[in-house]
């Protein structure tokens, strides 16, 4: 009973979960910001006789809680300078499947997680990357069966430049079952436009930036979600669980409007699909592959505040302001 185990992962794994577009960009961590979006995925077909659809609405939280430089001084008699930036995360997503364009009250769910990330840097470890949260998924005909998840792990980065960042760690999560997942992340400026970046096994991106107020993003990512429901006979309830998944492929365009604001519009296709339901006991009970189809997204996200430090330190490091998001 969880939605959006994928993309948890990856929201760990630098920050930006939520929405659409596949990449991710270590400058809101920075600053506070919230972001509301939406995901419309067109219906296609299930089994040859019935249309699977699905809708994602949703917010994103980022709100910086510490940032401090550390002095310290080991029994080695050496001094090290550390330099620490903590932020808390909140989420929220409600997803709709629909069946031949109808809403499935069982199969429709809720999810709210909390979590954070700490930044360390120091002359002695380098830069380390911590992070881990937790949260329940619900479906919206009840409050009284919640089904907790929860994540941690960490990530090693190294800066090869002024626009060169590699990072590599594992995470652990727990939803429905336990996952040890390795990853590996890049991010790479390629001339004064482009860059590309990648969080290996979930997401690849490149953006190319046209103006200071606007850029576009070709993007592939894997997400979905993973939730539960309850069957309800004469004779008894039964437990049933739901996992979806799928790759997205798509392109974002977004322009950065009024120094607070980020409107992102998204478009592309899901391929790779995969429906699953089972039972309490995890037998598979049915499995389908919906057909590939096209969806569309959008997102809107408010700055509520940003330092000139920030600003100069996240561009010359070249750590990317695209304003999209997952």
């Amino acid at each position: 009973m969880r939605n959006l185990r994928y993309p948890t992962i990856c929201l760990f794994l630098l920050s930006i979960s939520a929405s659409h577009a596949q990449h991710f960009a270590l400058s809101r961590l920075f600053y506070p910001n919230v972001t509301l979006k939406a995901d419309y995925t067109v219906p296609s077909s299930l089994d040859g006789t019935r249309d699977f659809g699905l809708r994602k609405t949703g917010f994103f939280g980022i709100i910086p809680v510490q940032s401090e430089v550390q002095l310290g001084y080991s029994l080695r008699k050496k001094f090290d300078l550390r330099a620490v930036h903590t932020v808390m995360l909140a989420q929220f997503n409600q997803v709709q499947p629909t069946l031949d364009g109808t809403d499935l009250p069982t199969h429709g769910y809720k999810t709210l997680s909390l979590g954070v990330i700490r930044l360390q840097a120091s002359i002695k470890d380098r830069l380390w990357v911590y992070g881990g949260g937790l949260g329940m998924t619900e479906t919206n005909e009840t409050f009284f069966s919640p089904q907790p998840f929860f994540w941690g792990g960490a990530a090693r980065m190294h800066i090869l430049g002024l626009r060169t960042q590699i990072m590599y760690g594992s995470v652990l999560a727990y939803n429905q079952k336990l996952r040890f997942i390795p990853v590996f992340g890049i991010n790479k400026g390629l001339g004064r436009q482009w860059r590309a970046s990648a969080m290996l096994p979930f997401m690849a991106n490149v953006n190319y930036k046209a103006t200071k107020w606007f850029n576009v993003d070709m993007l592939a990512g894997l997400n979905g979600y993973s939730g539960g429901f309850m069957v309800q006979t004469p004779e008894e309830k039964m437990l049933r669980r739901e996992n979806y998944r799928q790759i997205k492929v798509g392109v974002a365009a977004n322009a950065h409007l009024f120094t607070v604001l980020n409107v992102s519009l998204e478009a592309g296709v899901t391929t790779f699909r995969q429906l699953r339901t089972f039972n309490s006991a995890r037998e598979n009970l049915t499995s389908y592959t919906p057909a590939t189809t096209p969806y569309i997204g959008a997102s809107v996200r408010y700055i509520t505040s940003r330092s000139k430090m920030s600003s100069r330190f996240t561009r010359k490091m070249g750590l990317g302001e695209s304003g999209i998001n997952w």
